[in-house]
């Protein structure tokens, strides 16, 4: 599994401590969770945010952000942010903002 430690970090601090927070790596990716919902994944090329079905047109309307494919399927409810989407700091904080909002509002596992 790769994934940059850098942008793993930068994903921390727009996330903040929370209460249910946990890290764990899947989807070859590492991802964050809370109360064991995934919010995010960083991978060497850029991020992943579960965002919801009904934000996911907000989410890709953002640049550099696009529907997430995982083996040839779209993964309703997820986006994937490029490198360059990932770079930019008001880009990274709207999809956070849109994952924490969709997670805070699921069951904890």
């Amino acid at each position: 599994m790769s994934y940059d430690e850098g942008l793993a970090e930068m994903v921390r601090d727009d996330i903040g401590s929370l209460p249910g927070l946990s890290e764990k790596r899947m989807f070859g990716a590492l991802c964050f969770l809370l109360d064991g919902n995934m919010i995010c994944g960083v991978r060497a090329e850029g991020g992943l945010y579960r965002v919801g079905k009904a934000m996911q047109d907000d989410a890709t309307a953002l640049e550099a952000v696009g529907p997430a494919i995982m083996g040839g399927r779209r993964m309703g409810g997820y986006v994937e942010a490029a490198p360059e989407a990932m770079a930019d700091d008001a880009t990274r904080a709207r999809l956070t903002a849109l994952a924490l909002a969709f997670v805070r509002g699921l069951p904890p596992k």
